[in-house]
């Protein structure tokens, strides 16, 4: 059962930025993009670097090593050389808060 986990106010993080926190012992990632919060796992699924150097563009992160991309709304890679999806994790506005839910 999936439980829900908050993490910072909206206000905290910029649109165009992305912060990393600690939640339920993983690092993820959330990410605001044009009025919208996104929350996907810290790591590219293709070579274990950080997505938080990357570029956001749109509704998909890029990675700074290798230039993968990621949909934030799936996690599916959009181009080589990552073939694996990286996790993503529903994202709810609560008054001010950005709450995270994760799959326990």
């Amino acid at each position: 059962m999936p439980n829900k986990y908050p993490v910072t106010n909206a206000s905290s993080i910029k649109p165009g930025e992305m912060r990393c926190f600690d939640v339920n012992q993983q690092r993820i990632i959330v990410a605001h993009i044009e009025g919208e919060f996104f929350a996907f796992d810290e790591m590219c699924s293709h070579e274990d670097y950080p997505l938080l150097n990357g570029a956001l563009r749109s509704d998909h992160v890029e990675c700074p090593l290798h230039g993968s991309r990621f949909c934030l709304r799936t996690g599916k890679p959009m181009e080589e050389p990552a073939t694996e999806a990286i996790k993503v994790y529903p994202v709810e506005l609560q008054d001010d808060m950005i709450v995270i839910e994760i799959d326990d």
